[in-house]
Order: structure tokens, then C-alpha cells, then sequence
């Protein structure tokens, strides 16, 4: 026998044997790249609208940027503060309580608690010391004039679409303001979401830092809603869900996601779980009055939206959103009935006969809201049609009943009180499962852990 021959036919044996081996694990690389792929590169916020994306010095429509026409000859501090608005700044850099743009504002995440900063010109605490150069990396970048990277609590990824000289008269108007000395309180992140360094890397994938490009083939008035709704409003930080990354998962957009503690709901054109059967009209009224007859009132993040930004613009601007949303696909919602439930017997022997949960709501809602769900006393009081109560996670309802409700809309003040003080978690669980039963589709099946966490979220 020849060694020699002998030993090459074993290594090629070896060799042989391996490739396969190399090729599975070829294969399990190349899918695992396109997962990682299809992950982060997914479209653009109206990447859904297949026509030709310009620069904005190449569309030819009216300039859908700025302030509306009506505005135009203001001051640039007056139209940064109707872009301020626009943008919603002072909800999320006011914390509960305390002095507008201050921050201390608490939001509440799986992985920890982030505070908002400080925005008024303080030159120690707050954004005093920043040039226009800094203020558009904080804005488009979500980079602080110290170089370190901003959580996107901060929402950068729709900022970034905010053309300089927006963001700019933005900074006008809030250099305008009185500074406070408000130092920012620290993040309770843990590990590893508590080392910015990694934004870095999250920013690369997940912040197009591009300004908006109008679509060519869509009216003036839709660009005008698009660049409200992304640029501007962030709609989607809210109301899109979020991919495996934390980044706004566009392929839903719109479809609606949990956020700080409540759901923002399906805002796509789905007829059933989303917008698509409203009226153009109630769903301007709901924009700007925070109600639309039979289809419930907004509260919680929602109603801060409405009333410390969405009442504030101008008509053409909110029929501009109206007309914006009505072209976002529909995208059915997972966590709502296609059809809401009608209005429930008036008399209080019938419905569900939980016995906690009927006490206590005929103890501190039924005068208000009714037996049938139909408030005796106001509209804005009334439950029937509202998604809320058809929601069988009842998140809503919880957080609601925890903090109330005192808002003033055009149609009348909204005052509710909350009975997080009041009510223990397992009667607050019982009278929540008892609403949503009643008055929805199918009743929730909350237990006093669930009202725990929600009353946790409230209290931040």
C-alpha cells in the first residue's frame, strides 16, 4: 500500500465531507443577512405612494413646507411657534405638572424610563448654548451638542425629514422663551440600552437623515398632509409598531402599537379596525375637536395631541392631514373586532353580572355614561362606538379610569376624575372587564397584576 496515496485519499475524504457542511452554513449566513436586510431596509414613511420622489427645489406644486399661506408674512418667532406646535415639542418636554418646554417628561419603556430634556434657552440646562448647526444635528441627527447620541424617545427618525428652515424658526420661537434652569433628571435604562455609544449604530440603520422629497405624482394638498404627518406630527411614532430594532415598522404603517402606556390605534384606511369608514368630516372634527359623534372622545396622549397641537392649526393644514391619511393602506389591526358593538341595553338587570365590576360601575360611571353606554348628559361622555371599550386588552379603559379625563373641547369641557386613589387594582380590573363586556365586543380579563403595571406607567 502507498502512504502517500493512502493519506491523500483521507484528506480528500475530510475535505469532501465538510463541504456540506460550509454550504449549510453558507446558507444560514446568507438568510440570516437577508433577515437582517429586510429588517432595516424597509420603505420610507410614504414609501407606500409609488410615485417619483424630487427634491423640493424640483416640484413644481406649491411649497408644501413651511407655515400655511395665511401665515407666511409672520415673524419667523411666530412661525416657529405655529411649527412648534405643529410638532407637538411642549407634550413631550413638560413633564406633569411643571413649567412648559422644562422636560422631565417620563416615558416608560420595557427596558427602563427615559426623562425628556430640557428645550427652554437656558444656557446650562437647557438648549441656550446650541449654534443652528447643533440645534439641526439634534433635530435631524438626534446628536447633542456634546457629541452624544439622543434616545429616539427624541423622534429624530421623523424629525429628520424637517427641512432646515423649519427646524431653524423652530429654534427661533424657543429661543423666544424664558429660560429655566431645569437640570434633566437621569435615565433608569438597563443594561445594555443604557450605553448611548450603541445609538450610533441604531442611528445608521434607522435614521434616513434625509429632508422630505414631495411626491411628483400626488396633488399639493396630499404633499402638504405628508409632510405634516411625518415631518411634523410624527404620526407614526405612535401609531405604527415597532420592528425586532425599536424602529418604526413601515411595512404596518399605521396599524397601531402600545405607546407609553396606552394604545394608539389603527389609523390606516382598513374600513373595519382602522379609519376607513369615517366621514372626511369626523375625522377633521376628531383632529381638531378631539370627539367625533359616535366614534369616541380622545384622551390621554391623544388628547394632549389634540388639544396643545392639532386645535391649533390651521384649517387647510388639518384637511391637508385628512387627506394624507385617507391614502395610507390599509392594514388590518390584530387587537380589534372589525365591527364595533352597538349601544347596550338601557336597563342596568341586564349586560354581564359580574358583580364587583357592575357595583362599582353603578357607583361612579352609570350617571354619566348610562346604562346603554349613551351619556344622558353629553356626547363626549358617551361609549358606544368608541374603540376603546372594544379593545379586549382594555388598556385604554384601565388608564382612563386611573387618571380621568379634563379636557375643553368646542363642543363642551370633558371633566373626569380619576379613581386611581379611589379604587383598588382588583376593583378597577373588575369594572374595566365589566365596561368592556358591556358596552364592546368581547369583555376583557384583567387581573389586579395587569392594573398594577398600567397604574405603575400612569404614576411616571
Amino acid at each position: 500500500m502507498n502512504p502517500g496515496s493512502h493519506c491523500t485519499h483521507t484528506s480528500r475524504g475530510v475535505r469532501g465531507a465538510a463541504r456540506p457542511w460550509l454550504l449549510v452554513l453558507l446558507v444560514i449566513v446568507a438568510v440570516g443577512a437577508a433577515a437582517w436586510v429586510w429588517l432595516v431596509g424597509g420603505p420610507g414613511p410614504t414609501g407606500f405612494s409609488r410615485g417619483a420622489k424630487v427634491q423640493l427645489a424640483d416640484y413644481h406644486g406649491a411649497d408644501p413646507t413651511g407655515v400655511p399661506a395665511a401665515l407666511a408674512s409672520e415673524s419667523l418667532i411666530k412661525r416657529g411657534e405655529y411649527l412648534t406646535r405643529a410638532a407637538d415639542c411642549v407634550v413631550c418636554h413638560t413633564a406633569r405638572g411643571g413649567a412648559q418646554f422644562a422636560g422631565g417628561f417620563a416615558f416608560t419603556l420595557p427596558f427602563g424610563t427615559i426623562y425628556s430634556t430640557n428645550i427652554t434657552p437656558d444656557t446650562q440646562t437647557g438648549i441656550g448654548s446650541y449654534s443652528d448647526a447643533q440645534f439641526l444635528e439634534a433635530v435631524h441627527r438626534g446628536k447633542r451638542r456634546d457629541g452624544a447620541r439622543l434616545y429616539p424617545a427624541m423622534p429624530y427618525p421623523s424629525y429628520t425629514y424637517m427641512t432646515d428652515a423649519d427646524a431653524l424658526a423652530i429654534k427661533a420661537y424657543l429661543f423666544s422663551l424664558p429660560p429655566l434652569h431645569a437640570p434633566a433628571r437621569p435615565n433608569t435604562l438597563s443594561f445594555p440600552f443604557n450605553q448611548r455609544a450603541l445609538m450610533v449604530l441604531w442611528s445608521t440603520f434607522f435614521n434616513a437623515n434625509e429632508r422630505f422629497r414631495p411626491d411628483a405624482s400626488q396633488s399639493p394638498v396630499w404633499n402638504r398632509g405628508a409632510y405634516l404627518a411625518e415631518a411634523l406630527a410624527h404620526c407614526g411614532e405612535c401609531h405604527t409598531p415597532r420592528n425586532l430594532a425599536f424602529a418604526l415598522n413601515e411595512r404596518r404603517k399605521f396599524a397601531g402599537a402600545l405607546t407609553a402606556g396606552w394604545h394608539a390605534y389603527n389609523i390606516s384606511a382598513d374600513p373595519g379596525t382602522g379609519i376607513g369608514a369615517w366621514r372626511d368630516e369626523e375625522l377633521a372634527a376628531y383632529l381638531r375637536e378631539g370627539h367625533a359623534r359616535g366614534r369616541g372622545t380622545a384622551s390621554g396622549p391623544m388628547g394632549e395631541a389634540v388639544d396643545d397641537s392639532f386645535s391649533r392649526l390651521e384649517p387647510a393644514d388639518i384637511s391637508a392631514l385628512v387627506a394624507y391619511l385617507r391614502s395610507v393602506p390599509a392594514v388590518s389591526s390584530r387587537e380589534l373586532p372589525a365591527q364595533l358593538a352597538g349601544p347596550a341595553s338601557a336597563s342596568h338587570r341586564d349586560g354581564p353580572q359580574d358583580v364587583l365590576g357592575k357595583q362599582v360601575f353603578e357607583g361612579a360611571c352609570a350617571s354619566c355614561h348610562g346604562w346603554s353606554g349613551q351619556s344622558p348628559l353629553s356626547s363626549l361622555a358617551t361609549l358606544t362606538g368608541a374603540r376603546a371599550v372594544n379593545d379586549p386588552k382594555a388598556t385604554n379603559v384601565v388608564q382612563v379610569i386611573l387618571a380621568g379625563v379634563d379636557r375643553t373641547t368646542p363642543q363642551g369641557a370633558l371633566q373626569m376624575p380619576g379613581f386611581g386613589t379611589t379604587y383598588s387594582d382588583t376593583e378597577i380590573a373588575a369594572v374595566a372587564n365589566y365596561v368592556t363586556a358591556r358596552f364592546g365586543v368581547a369583555g376583557s380579563r384583567l387581573g389586579e397584576s395587569e392594573v398594577a403595571a398600567l397604574r405603575k406607567q400612569a404614576q411616571q
